[in-house]
C-alpha cells in the first residue's frame, strides 16, 4: 500500500513537470525550412497576390512614414502575443538606463534565481552569472531568452512586477488603448495581451531608438558570461533571406499560435507586417512573405507635397484678390498653407489617378483688423474619396485697420 502511495506521489509529481516542462516548450522555435522558404519566396515574387488570404488570424501592414494601414485582419482584436512582448521590454530597458539606478549598458550584473529557474527559450543564465546589460539585450531580442527577459525586468524594475508597471506606463504614454502587460517575456497571462495594429505601433517606436534597430538586425551576435564567449542566432527566419527586412522579432506560446514581426525597407518605403494567432511557423512565415511581397507590388509612395503645392499656388493666383479686407489699411490679404506631415504616402497604383484636392469652408470676406494665422478655409486631399490630408489656409500677414490718416490720405487721392 505504501508503495502504491509513492508511485501515484510520483505520478502526479512528474505530470505537474511534464505539463510545466511543456507550457515553457511552446516559446522554443523550430528550426527553419530554408529551402522551403526561399522557395516561397520566389513563388511570391514572381506572382504577388491583389489581396493576401491569410491564413493567421491577426494582421496588419503599418507604413512607418504616414502611418497608413495598408493590410489588416482583425488588427483590432486584443490577443496574447508571445515574445514579441521583449520589443516592449527593450524600450523599457533602454529608457530607463540610469532612472534611479546606476546601470548602463556596460555594466555588469549577476543573474538572479528567478532568472536561472524560467523555461522556454533561454539564453542560458543561472543563478550568480556574470553579464552585462548589453549582452542580456541580444539574448532578449535574438534567441528570445526568458532569462534575461527576467533578468532586465529585476535589474531595472526591482522586480517582474514592477518592470510591467513600467511597461504600461509607457503603454499609456503611446496612447495604446488595447495593450496590457504583465511580464517581460510573453508567456501566456490572460491579462498580457495587445492587438496587431497596437503592436505595430510599439514596434515603429522602437525602432526610433537607434539600439534596438541595430540589435533586431543582427543576425549573429557573440555574448560574454562568466568570462565564456557564447554565439546565440537571430530567431526571425526572413532576416537576410527576404530582400529588405532589417528585424523584428518572433514568438510562439500556445495561447498566442506562431507571430512575427517583420520590419522591411525597400528604397525608403519602410513597412512593418504584423502576424499574430498562425497554428505553425510556415505559417506565419508564408503569410509574411505575402503582405510584404503584396505591400511593394501594389503600392508606391507618391509624393503629396507637391501635388498639395501645386494645386495651392493655382488657387491662390485666382483667388488670392478676391479675399477682401473690409476697412483694412490693404483690401486683401496674403494666404499660406498652415504645416502638415503627410508629405508623402502610399498610394495602390490603381488610384494613382484617383487623388483629388478641393478646398472647403473658404470664408471671402473680412473685416480688419486682420491677423496673421486666422484660418480662411481647408485644403482636402483625398484618395479614391477617402481624406488623407486635411490642411488650413491661413492668412500670412497682420492687416491693420484703417485709421483717420488712413481715411484723409485715401480722399486726398481721390480728389487727385
Amino acid at each position: 500500500m505504501r508503495n502504491i502511495k509513492k508511485l501515484i506521489i510520483i505520478l502526479f509529481i512528474s505530470t505537474l513537470l511534464f505539463i510545466q516542462t511543456n507550457i515553457f516548450a511552446y516559446e522554443i522555435e523550430e528550426q527553419t525550412d530554408y529551402v522551403w522558404m526561399q522557395n516561397e519566396i520566389q513563388n511570391t515574387v514572381s506572382n504577388p497576390t491583389n489581396e493576401p488570404k491569410l491564413n493567421s488570424r491577426y494582421a496588419v501592414v503599418l507604413d512607418r512614414n504616414s502611418k497608413a494601414i495598408l493590410y489588416s485582419k482583425n488588427e483590432n482584436k486584443r490577443v496574447p502575443m508571445a515574445s514579441t512582448t521583449k520589443i516592449m521590454t527593450a524600450i523599457v530597458l533602454l529608457e530607463n538606463l540610469g532612472v534611479n539606478n546606476n546601470l548602463t549598458l556596460n555594466s555588469q550584473i549577476e543573474a538572479c534565481k528567478q532568472a536561472g529557474a524560467i523555461g522556454g527559450s533561454r539564453l542560458g543564465l543561472k543563478a550568480g552569472d556574470k553579464i552585462t546589460i548589453n549582452d542580456l539585450l541580444y539574448g532578449l531580442m535574438l534567441c528570445s531568452g526568458n532569462d534575461a527577459a527576467i533578468q532586465i525586468a529585476v535589474s531595472i524594475g526591482g522586480s517582474v512586477e514592477g518592470f510591467a508597471d513600467l511597461m504600461n506606463k509607457k503603454a499609456k504614454e503611446l496612447g495604446l488603448k488595447d495593450t496590457h502587460f504583465i511580464t517581460p517575456h510573453g508567456l501566456d497571462e490572460p491579462e498580457h495581451y495587445t492587438t496587431a495594429y497596437e503592436l505595430a505601433l510599439i514596434t515603429d517606436y522602437a525602432l526610433n531608438i537607434e539600439k534596438i534597430a541595430q540589435v533586431v538586425k543582427t543576425k549573429t551576435y557573440t555574448v560574454t558570461i562568466n568570462g565564456n564567449s557564447k554565439t546565440i542566432n537571430n530567431t526571425n527566419e526572413l532576416l537576410g533571406y527576404l530582400n529588405g527586412v532589417n528585424g523584428v522579432k518572433t514568438g510562439f506560446t500556445n495561447g498566442a499560435g506562431r507571430c512575427l514581426v517583420t520590419s522591411v525597407n525597400r528604397n525608403d518605403f519602410n513597412i512593418i507586417s504584423v502576424v499574430l494567432g498562425a497554428d505553425t511557423k510556415k505559417i506565419r512565415t508564408k503569410d509574411s512573405i505575402s503582405l510584404i511581397e503584396y505591400t511593394y507590388s501594389n503600392y508606391e509612395l507618391v509624393n503629396l507635397e507637391e501635388i498639395i503645392n501645386e494645386k495651392f499656388n493655382e488657387w491662390a493666383r485666382i483667388n488670392q484678390k478676391r479675399i477682401y479686407v473690409y476697412k483694412g489699411k490693404k483690401d486683401n490679404v496674403k494666404i499660406k498653407l498652415d504645416d502638415y506631415s503627410t508629405k508623402i504616402y502610399p498610394v495602390k497604383k490603381d488610384n494613382i489617378n484617383d487623388i483629388n484636392v478641393e478646398f472647403k469652408n473658404i470664408q471671402m470676406d473680412f473685416e480688419a483688423p486682420v491677423y496673421i494665422n486666422t484660418i480662411i478655409g481647408d485644403l482636402v486631399l483625398s484618395i479614391n474619396e477617402k481624406e488623407i490630408v486635411k490642411i488650413k489656409i491661413e492668412t500670412g500677414e497682420n492687416v491693420d485697420r484703417k485709421d483717420i490718416k488712413s481715411y484723409f490720405i485715401e480722399a486726398l487721392e481721390s480728389i487727385k
